[in-house]
């Protein structure tokens, strides 16, 4: 393998963490473990597993962006010759062969500037968030050429796990620290304009553990993914490059559209036909969302591989519009009152002890 190293960032991963480092084992690679103030003794194991650490001054307002650097800035120190850096996010696992691919796929296209493939739920079994979790990292992939014995396909945008160019990343500057989720699309977005490539590979790339057992932690990720994507489009959105254009729209024209539409159809029916066509209209309006939410779950039955996985995604889909539009709001009031971005965290050092005594 050419000269590579793993950036692996992480906050309470617990044993998700030793999974992730464990997995790295020898491969003669230099790994960096970025922790954001863990109490669950996250530092003390990344070190005992060998991994280089990198401890963040919490004072200093967090964002996973700003880990990322920090641990590429490090791996850079100890391992100066280094050409490609594997990010992974401290609750994930490499798959075997990823790394090998992924270096070779890089060093066959001098243009592409990130590599990524499918990352999967290591537990979808355990709840539906998980499961559901699962089918959104299993998108489909489509075929380009120049790439033996594997698919691929040019991309917006990449997630938390992908082999980067340490030549491409350092040129333009790495991630924003300013931003406060969804770092990689604007990373990506750089790129791309600065004339770089983004590959996805139709390849296992990480097993995630998601660790979603509770409604509430749900919630929570959806609530974050409204507000990164609000503050991707915010500042950053230009036009058809922008990859939650459409997320953003989504939410506002179910989570504050349709309320809207079914009170004025509802009292429209009413103040002209009576109580009996107001509740008609009221029954035909409020039928929209599980046939929405059907829709989804047929388009989508494939890749969720049963039919009850695939209720489950539409049903969760449509119900996550309200608290992306959460997000978006609590976006807009931090914005308004200057407030630097806010964490949103949907993992707990509890997580991380009921998985170290799960089976694997």
């Amino acid at each position: 393998m050419s000269k590579s190293g793993v950036v692996a960032i992480g906050r309470n991963e617990g044993e998700r963490l030793r999974h992730c480092l464990e997995a790295l084992a020898g491969r003669g690679l230099s790994v960096v473990a970025v922790d954001s103030g863990s109490t669950d003794g996250s530092v003390a194991l990344a070190r005992a597993l060998g991994a280089e650490v990198v401890e963040l001054d919490m004072s200093i307002p967090f964002t996973a962006a700003r880990a990322r650097n920090a641990g590429f800035t490090r791996l850079r120190e100890i391992d100066p010759g280094v050409g490609f850096v594997q990010f992974l996010d401290g609750d994930c696992a490499v798959a075997d062969s990823w790394l090998n691919l992924a270096v070779r796929e890089l060093e066959a296209r001098p243009s592409a500037a990130v590599v990524f493939g499918r990352r999967r739920e290591k537990f979808p079994e355990r709840s539906i968030y998980n499961r559901v979790a699962d089918i959104e990292w299993n998108v489909p992939i489509g075929a380009a050429p120049g790439s033996e014995g594997v698919g691929a396909s040019a991309a917006l945008s990449c997630g938390g796990d992908a082999l980067i160019r340490v030549e491409a990343f350092a040129a333009v500057g790495g991630y924003d620290p300013s931003v406060p989720a969804c770092e990689e699309p604007e990373l990506c977005q750089r790129l791309r304009r600065a004339g770089w490539l983004v590959v996805r590979l139709d390849a296992d790339m990480t097993r995630h553990d998601a660790a979603m057992l509770r409604f509430g932690q749900w919630a929570r990720r959806a609530c974050r993914t409204g507000y990164g994507g609000m503050d991707f489009t915010t500042r950053f959105g230009r036009g058809a490059d922008d990859p939650f254009r459409n997320q953003v729209r989504s939410a506002r024209v179910w989570a504050l559209g349709w309320p809207l539409a079914f009170a004025a159809g509802t009292g429209l029916a009413s103040a002209l036909g009576g109580a009996t066509a107001g509740w008609s209209a009221a029954a035909l309006l409020a039928a929209i969302l599980p046939a929405q939410a059907a829709r989804i779950a047929v388009k989508n039955r494939g890749r969720a591989g049963s039919l009850p996985a695939a209720l489950a995604y539409g049903g969760l889909t449509v119900l996550s519009k309200w608290f992306q539009l959460a997000g978006q709001l609590l976006y807009l009031r931090d914005r308004l009152a200057g407030r630097h971005a806010r964490l949103i965290e949907y993992k707990h050092a509890d997580t991380a002890t009921a998985v170290a005594t799960s089976p694997t």
